[in-house]
């Protein structure tokens, strides 16, 4: 039996924003009980050239919401890049959810042939809906929910394995 493409895209993408949230839950905790500045949090950075712990929030958003407007034919979902606090990021987080919620299963199911074109700074990007959820999506999704997740460990948030993967 195939599975859906509906089911390979917003029950992961939610699953993934939910465990995200915690993860960003655990960070502020973290800096409360250690007099740290939370903007030192929010604010950091792996390397110069890669966007900020906020950065990274707000790029998963984007893949996700992208991914199921691109693949369901949907209007895009604009968000401004404002988030600077971890409630700030939560209510992003939120917003993401509330829409991926409200996309009914019908937008995204029988779409694994569609036409999804990416423009991008450097092109046009041509995909199927099944090669761009699986091809580009999910990994541009995970890549950034990782990089926020090593983001805080590195700054001493006592993260584990299982809060990436949400307790399974």
């Amino acid at each position: 039996m195939a599975t859906d493409l509906y089911d390979l895209t917003v029950p992961v993408f939610i699953r993934g924003l939910r465990n995200l949230s915690a993860i960003l839950e655990k960070g502020a905790a973290h800096a409360e009980e250690k007099g740290i500045d939370p903007l030192t949090l929010t604010q950091a950075r792996l390397i110069g050239d890669m966007a900020p712990l906020t950065g990274q929030v707000q790029y998963a958003s984007d893949s996700a919401k992208g991914a199921v407007t691109r693949i369901g034919g949907l209007d895009p979902v604009a968000m401004p890049d404002t988030e600077q606090s971890f409630a700030d990021l939560q209510g992003r987080i939120g917003k993401t959810i509330a829409f991926l919620e409200s996309v009914p299963r019908e937008r995204i199911d029988g779409r694994e042939d569609a036409e999804v074109i990416l423009k991008g700074p450097r092109g046009e990007f041509r995909f199927t809906g099944r090669s761009h959820a699986l091809g580009f999506a999910l990994p541009n999704f995970y890549f950034h929910v990782s990089t926020a997740y090593a983001l805080l460990r590195q700054a001493g948030v006592p993260l584990s394995k299982i809060d990436y993967l949400g307790g399974i």
